[in-house]
């Protein structure tokens, strides 16, 4: 069996190499505007749906699973389900996280669940790859709404969505991007601590004050008339935050009456402010990029833009070098 899995595992990062040099040299960049089919095999879905609420949803959030792990969670409840943003090209970053701080093995005794979240692209051949990679690691899962920028709170309400449905008995839910390194021992020891009574209504992460930026030349640029006001609520940044996963439902549940915004970590704020719910600071969660040190890595719960191969370099430095003190 574990002959099988490495001979698929070879093929498809051959595949995927294959595929990519193919799309770079053959296939123009350009955004998709209309609807493609999706072949699927096999894909479990499940019918969603949730009570007590009251009025007519405004985000109805009409997308089917087009891949889908639904029984993650039956065998045993994970203390930590981690919710990975990704794109389809990013197979390199999917298998360092899984080859690294995203393994579910990395914890004896400690359960956990990591899933790479993504929509549907235009191209067929990479939707196929990813479809691929699914049938080997069993780790992704997929919605019929477009991959895109624009989307990436649809993609992080899939998250969501999916605890809330399959594992809504977790302790508790981490969502991150593929170009962030996790410190795991702080995260799991020293934030979370699995010998303590579990949470509940607990939102923590790099938290930030401001407003929107009205310049339409940002990335982050929010037009007046979607968004009026002078300030954001206070959000964690989209790079790493923590939850319990209570908070999973009560976001998906608050999202069908919450006008929908493309900047994700605010979208999420909005909502934890109509739920009554504050995100605490913690200075471990860090929204940008800071050079690897063996001590201050020690100290710290994410760092963001780390490449594959920096995870990999930074991973194993930290892993053999635990007995050293700083």
């Amino acid at each position: 069996m574990a002959s099988k899995v490495s001979c698929l595992y070879v093929l498809t990062v051959v595949c995927w190499a294959s595929a990519l040099w193919y799309l770079s040299i053959t296939r123009p960049t350009s955004s998709y505007t209309g609807h493609r089919h999706f072949n699927t095999i096999s894909i479990a879905r499940k019918n969603v749906s949730f009570g007590n609420i009251r009025t007519r949803p405004i985000n109805p959030h009409s997308f089917d699973f087009l891949i889908n792990e639904p029984n993650k969670c039956e065998k045993s409840i994970p203390f930590l389900v981690i919710l990975i943003s990704t794109t389809h090209k990013e197979f390199d970053a999917r298998q360092a996280i899984r080859e690294t701080w995203g393994d579910e093995n990395n914890f004896k005794g400690i359960k956990i669940a990591t899933l790479f979240l993504l929509g549907k692209n235009a191209d067929p051949v990479l939707n196929q790859m990813v479809e691929q990679e699914s049938q080997i690691f069993h780790d992704i899962i997929v919605e019929d709404f477009i991959d895109s920028y624009h989307n990436l709170t649809l993609k992080t309400l899939m998250g969501m969505r999916w605890v809330a449905t399959f594992c809504p008995k977790a302790k508790y839910v981490m969502k991150t991007d593929s170009d962030i390194f996790v410190n795991m021992d702080n995260l799991i020891y020293k934030l979370l601590k699995p010998n303590t009574k579990p949470r509940r209504r607990y939102f923590t992460g790099y938290v930030i004050n401001g407003g929107p930026i009205r310049d339409v030349r940002s990335k982050w640029y929010m037009p007046r008339d979607l968004y009026p006001d002078s300030n954001y609520p206070p959000f964690c940044s989209g790079t790493g935050y923590i939850f319990s996963a209570d908070v999973a439902e009560l976001i998906y549940k608050t999202s069908l009456h919450t006008r929908l915004l493309h900047l994700e970590d605010v979208y999420v704020g909005l909502c934890l402010r109509k739920l009554g719910i504050h995100p605490f600071q913690n200075s471990g969660f860090n929204h940008w990029k800071m050079a690897y040190s063996l001590c201050r890595y020690r100290r710290v719960i994410t760092v963001h833009q780390i490449t594959p191969e920096e995870m990999h370099r930074i991973w194993n430095d930290m892993s053999s070098k635990k007995h050293l003190r700083c």
